[in-house]
Order: C-alpha cells, then sequence, then structure tokens
C-alpha cells in the first residue's frame, strides 16, 4: 500500500496516475483534506508521499526525502492551442491555472524519475487518447519529427511512443477520409469542429449492448451479468433494445448510419432464436445501404455455436471477435475464465468455416503469473491462426473487478507487463502483416503501457476509431450504455442508461426520452 497525502483538491487524479504508473505493483490511496475522517484514521497513518501546493510551487516528499518545484521560475508555460484540444490538460479556469497544473505534472514526473531512477513509456500524460495530440497537429500541418519532439519534449514520452502515435494518427486520418464527401456537410471552415470539417456531421453510429456472459472473468468491470441468472429477462430485454431502435430510427431516419457495433458482455450469449429476432428487427428499421462496418463480438468461445454464426452471416455481420485473452490454460482457470484454450480454437475454427472473413482476436498482456515466455507462447499459438485483427490490451485493475478485490484479499500476484511483452506482441502482429490503427490508454494500466488495435489493411475497425477519436454521433442501446453526441462546435454531450438490467427495463421509457433531449436539433 501506498498512501499520498495531498494538501489540495482537483488535483487528485494526476497525483494517483502518475505515482500509481511509477509503483505499479502498490495499492496508491490519495488522501485529501476533502476526506472522511474515517479514511484518514484508516490510511493517514501510512503516508509515504506528502505533495504540498501552494501559490509559489510545490514541495514532494518521498520517504522523507525532499524535491522542490518554483512555479514562479518553472513552469509558468502557457499552454498550446494543441494541447488543451487534444484533452489532456484542464480545459476550464484561466490559463495560468492551467499552465500551474502542466508544470506540476512536469515536477511530479521528473521528480519520480529521479526518485525512483526509471522513465514512463508515456512520460506524464494521463489522458487516455494520447494519439489525439498527434491528430490534431497533423491537422495543423505540423510534419512527423516535429510531432515527436512536442511529445519529448512537452511531456516526456519515450521516443518509440511517440512514433507510434503518430503512425497511428496518420493512419487514422486515412481512413476516416473515407466518409468524406458523402453527406451535404459543409467544408472545412470556421466555426466547425474537426467532425463537421471533414465529413462525419450526417453520418452515426449505432452500438447495442447484450450484458450477459456465461460467467464474469476476473478482471472484468464492464456492464456484465452471469446469463444463467437472466435466461427467463432476455426476451424481455431484446423487446426493450427494440424499443430504443424504434425510437433512434424515426429519430434519425435522415442521417446516414455509418456502423453498427453489437458488443457487451457476450452478445453470443443469446440463443439462435433471439439473435434473429434481434437482428430481423435491425435490419428492418434502419438503412443498411450507407453501413460501413457492421461488428458483433462473439468474443467468449464458450458461447459460440454454428447455428449462431450462421444467423450473424445471414444478416450480414461482417466483423466479429472470437477472444482468448491468453493461451494459458492456467491464466485462464485463474481469471475465470471458462472457455478454454481448446475451444477458442475450435470456435475461430468454426467461424472461418461458416464464411467469416474479417475475425478480431483480444489479448490480455499483465495477466496474474504470465511471463515473457507465456506472452511469447500465446503470440506464437494466435500467429498460428492467423486473424485479420489483433488487440492487444495491457491490463488495468479496475476498482469495480473482482481481480482488485481479489488482490486486497490475497495479496499483490505478479502482474508483469513490460517493453519486452509489448514488443512480443507488436512482433507478432508484424509477422501477421498487420499493423496498428488505434490506440488508447485506461486508468492504472500495467506497467503505464497502452492498449493497440492491429489489422491487415482493409480490415480496420472503423467504429474503434470513431469512438476513440470522438469525431462522431454514437447512438447507444442498452443497460450500462452511454450515448455520445458529436456537435458542431466541438462539444460532446452523454447520456447514460441505468446499468441494472431490471432497471433499465423498468424504466426504458425514461432511457429513451434521455435520448430525446440528447438528440433533439431545437
Amino acid at each position: 500500500m501506498l498512501v499520498v497525502e495531498l494538501n489540495r483538491a482537483n488535483f487528485e487524479y494526476d497525483v494517483n496516475s502518475i505515482v500509481r504508473a511509477f509503483y505499479p505493483e502498490e495499492q496508491v490511496y490519495v488522501l485529501t483534506p476533502e476526506c472522511r475522517e474515517e479514511k484518514w484514521r484508516q490510511l493517514g497513518g501510512n503516508v509515504r508521499i506528502r505533495v504540498a501546493l501552494s501559490e509559489d510551487g510545490a514541495l514532494l516528499s518521498v520517504d522523507g526525502r525532499e524535491y522542490g518545484w518554483d512555479w514562479r521560475g518553472d513552469g509558468r508555460e502557457s499552454l498550446e492551442p494543441a494541447a488543451d484540444a487534444a484533452g489532456d490538460e484542464e480545459t476550464d479556469g484561466k490559463t495560468d491555472e492551467k499552465a500551474y497544473k502542466y508544470g506540476f505534472k512536469c515536477f511530479l514526473y521528473r521528480a519520480l524519475c529521479q526518485e525512483t531512477g526509471k522513465d514512463l513509456p508515456w512520460g506524464n500524460l494521463t489522458g487516455i487518447r494520447p494519439t489525439k495530440i498527434a491528430y490534431q497537429l497533423l491537422e495543423q500541418g505540423a510534419c512527423e519529427q516535429e510531432i515527436i519532439d512536442h511529445y519529448m519534449q512537452r511531456y516526456y514520452v519515450s521516443q518509440k511512443k511517440a512514433k507510434l502515435s503518430v503512425d497511428i494518427a496518420r493512419r487514422e486520418r486515412e481512413l476516416l477520409s473515407g466518409l468524406c464527401g458523402q453527406d451535404d456537410s459543409p467544408g472545412c471552415s470556421e466555426g466547425y469542429s474537426l467532425g463537421y470539417s471533414r465529413g462525419y456531421s450526417r453520418g452515426y453510429s449505432l452500438y447495442i449492448g447484450i450484458p450477459f456472459c456465461p460467467s464474469t472473468c476476473l478482471y472484468c468491470s464492464f456492464t456484465s451479468f452471469p446469463i444463467a441468472a437472466y435466461r427467463k429477462e432476455v426476451d424481455r430485454y431484446i423487446d426493450c433494445l427494440i424499443k430504443e431502435m424504434e425510437f433512434v430510427a424515426g429519430r434519425y431516419g435522415d442521417r446516414r448510419l455509418d456502423c453498427v457495433y453489437i458488443g457487451g458482455g457476450t452478445p453470443t450469449t443469446l440463443e439462435a432464436k433471439q439473435l434473429e429476432r434481434l437482428l430481423a428487427r435491425l435490419k428492418a428499421l434502419f438503412d443498411f445501404s450507407s453501413v460501413r462496418e457492421f461488428t458483433v463480438e462473439a468474443g467468449r468461445a464458450d458461447s459460440i455455436t454454428e447455428d449462431k454464426l450462421q444467423v450473424l452471416r445471414r444478416y450480414g455481420v461482417d466483423r466479429i471477435s472470437v477472444n482468448p485473452q491468453t493461451m494459458k490454460q492456467e491464466t485462464l482457470d485463474i481469471i475465470g475464465r471458462k472457455a478454454s484454450v481448446a475451444q477458442v480454437e475450435q470456435a475461430y475454427a468454426l467461424a472461418r468455416k461458416v464464411g467469416f472473413q474479417n475475425i478480431n482476436m483480444d489479448l490480455i498482456l499483465g495477466l496474474p503469473g504470465e511471463l515473457e515466455a507465456d506472452v511469447q507462447a500465446t503470440i506464437d499459438r494466435v500467429v498460428e491462426l492467423a486473424p485479420d485483427s489483433l488487440t492487444v490490451h495491457s491490463l488495468a485493475i479496475k476498482r469495480a473487478s473482482r481481480l482488485n478485490r481479489w488482490i486486497q484479499e490475497n495479496g499483490m500476484p505478479v502482474l508483469h507487463n513490460t517493453d519486452e511483452t509489448m514488443e512480443i506482441a507488436a512482433q507478432g502482429a508484424q509477422r501477421l502483416g498487420l499493423v496498428p490503427y488505434y490506440l488508447y490508454r485506461q486508468k492504472n494500466m500495467s506497467g503505464n503501457f497502452e492498449n493497440v488495435g492491429y489489422a491487415r489493411e482493409g480490415k480496420f475497425g472503423l467504429y474503434n476509431i470513431l469512438i476513440m477519436e470522438e469525431v462522431q454521433t454514437i447512438v447507444a442501446l442498452g443497460a450500462g450504455s452511454i450515448s455520445k453526441r458529436v456537435h458542431p462546435n466541438g462539444l460532446i454531450e452523454r447520456c447514460e442508461n441505468l446499468k441494472e438490467v431490471a432497471l433499465y427495463m423498468e424504466k426504458i421509457d425514461q432511457m429513451i426520452e434521455r435520448k430525446r433531449h440528447l438528440l433533439c436539433d431545437c
């Protein structure tokens, strides 16, 4: 356990993110004056790091060793527009306040580098979309080396990660350019956001959430419920999804539908007849003539059957996921993922037999007990299968996951993710002829790394790029889903559906009313 005492609120997220990145095997807690008294009583005696912020700078104490920062003499730089737009700095308040926070993050990062003797691959960046910086600098006409220098000098990002960001941002721009010119939205002109100026304004994408799984994996924090306990409620849940679909089809009937993504949970926990009822109504309500990509996360191999795959093919699904996470059976047993390695291979072969030509596989690096040799063995087996895309996740320990509780109850297991394991995965993708096309980060990621999507040319996941770059409205249906509307001025509005399945179904009219307000053009 590593407890940090912080004397000012509104800095907790940055302090927690940066400290946790330097001490990945510690449970990090940040205490502020606003914390409840019982939390101070419980943790206050274990404080190892103290951060005292003042108008003149900051004083950092780590196990008694002190580091000082003079704000007036070191860090009064004003933020550049690209950094603001990228969302990695605070965007509210006065420029001095933003510059203060930027300067403090630089100080904290440099001090902990000195204290621990190591650098972080992503420097002091704490945002989940680091490629946005490169994306927007490319839009402004910056060259590759200028952008790499910007990452390295301003955020202390490694050259390797900076170059990866530029490569992905350039590929994203090329892929999204395919949506340009398909509607009557305004051209590039003052007053329009990136998405609107590039032709996304008349388009939108649809997400449909199926919040059921055969079982809940140890690391999972998504909206997911065991299908066995909800089997009798599934048909009613589909009724509610259809009711939401009917509303959206009426509200957005004049807009172009670009991508449809059915996720979860595990959509293939539905029976074949239930999948068919859902997909038949979906295809009847929406015009699929403009749809560029129709994805269903088959995900868990223990939910995949030939009749379900046949239904997906019959209704035009052109991209699916068969996700092993790891090919080490012992790890699957530890994390409670009931689908065996043999089942994964059988499900993959079945999907190929049925005719799917765009299959993604998800892997997680940093799972309990796994070392470089285990990752190499997994990659070697995946290369033999030859999926069309590969999404490599660095394990993120979410507070809501059972893994987090397990760690606290049993002590920290070996959560091992390194440059070497990330490179093993990258080399495996290269052996398959896949290139990186999207990237994002999460809180509390093992090793302070990232999630990267790799794919063959022509098999890129367009929906993944749209949701990461936040350039298009995503209308989301189902329990726990979040809709995001992108306005012409760049403003993003959100509305959430209730997570609990029973409450979602009980209050479906209220969920639709929330969307009515979000999607209103008035």
